[in-house]
């Protein structure tokens, strides 16, 4: 049953049916419900995975996957262990992409996944029996840089979370394409969104390739680990061109620098670009900033690896915990 959380006599304030009930492993028992909002006038979808002792003190985490991700991906792995340890998560799709609704599919807006992320913690906000005062963003890869904006603008938002993040500067977008990949993926990008424009017609390469690296998210490393999720049926493999246009518009530093709220930072060595996560965390004046470097913790492990996914929900959890006793 496709339908709006709304709130209701029940003490939780959801609608819920025995289907999107489902038991989850961990210390706290936990169900999972089917809910839609509204976001840039399109329809999004989530999972919202709450704890059965979910109360009116329970905090909650909205989560934004890496570039191109559906909620399926990462974004559920720890929402499914954020439950589990007693939190309430909300795992969805942004516009393009999924269940949730906008046009062109497959288009990559990091302004619009910023809006999304607000729209959902509105959403949140909004739900009979939740704590509107402890909602805390959660962000995987490219999708830490949408929190930090989102962070840094939005009061709703108690504090931010980021792991492996892809922060977006001037410095790290060079370290990402270089100088020339860069202005030739915006140029082509803008030329696209033109074209688009004028016709209606969209150009679209493939999100991931093995060995072209004219696609949306070039290397075989990237590939290895999204083609898996193509073949599941549980990924479009497509990439439209004018994203890119927004895309490499976006930029997260000057939103660093005006985030003093409690701020996770979890990083490695092995991770994207960590020269940006560090000018990224040494940019936020908050004094409840936290970094925790990890050495060798490989980029995608925090995407997948239960090990990993597992150590970092306890970080995380443990961190909050400190947060919301002070």
């Amino acid at each position: 049953m496709t339908a709006s959380i709304k709130k209701t006599t029940l003490s939780i304030g959801l609608i819920a049916t025995a289907a999107s009930l489902v038991p989850l492993k961990g210390t706290h028992a936990a169900t999972k419900h089917h809910v839609t909002f509204e976001s840039g006038g399109e329809t999004l979808v989530g999972h919202l995975y709450m704890p059965k002792s979910h109360n009116e003190n329970t905090p909650t985490f909205v989560i934004l996957g890496p570039m191109t991700f559906q909620k399926e991906q990462a974004p559920t792995e720890y929402a499914t262990r954020l439950a589990e340890q007693g939190f309430a998560a909300l795992a969805f799709d942004t516009r393009y992409r999924g269940e949730s609704g906008g046009e062109p599919r497959a288009l990559e807006n990091t302004f619009h996944k910023v809006e999304d992320l607000k729209n959902a913690v509105s959403f949140i906000k909004g739900l009979a029996g939740f704590n509107a005062d402890s909602i805390y963003a959660l962000g995987i890869c490219q999708g830490s840089s949408a929190v930090v904006n989102a962070v840094a603008q939005d009061d709703n938002i108690k504090g931010g979370i980021t792991l492996a993040g892809h922060y977006r500067d001037r410095e790290g977008d060079i370290a990402w394409l270089t100088k020339e990949g860069f202005e030739t993926r915006l140029a082509k990008g803008q030329a696209a969104l033109d074209l688009y424009e004028r016709t209606g017609e969209v150009e679209y390469v493939a999100g991931v390739d093995e060995t072209d690296m004219n696609v949306g998210m070039p290397g075989k490393f990237v590939w290895d680990w999204y083609h898996v999720w193509e073949e599941k049926g549980l990924w479009e493999n497509r990439y439209a061109v004018m994203s890119d246009a927004a895309l490499l518009s976006f930029e997260s530093i000057s939103a660093a620098a005006e985030i003093n709220k409690p701020y996770l930072m979890i990083h490695s060595d092995n991770s994207f670009l960590p020269d940006a996560a560090r000018r990224h965390f040494n940019a936020m004046p908050s004094k409840q900033k936290t970094l925790l470097w990890e050495g060798e913790t490989p980029h995608l492990a925090y995407y997948d690896q239960p090990e990993i996914l597992d150590r970092t929900t306890l970080t995380i959890a443990n961190w909050v915990d400190r947060i919301e006793a002070n």
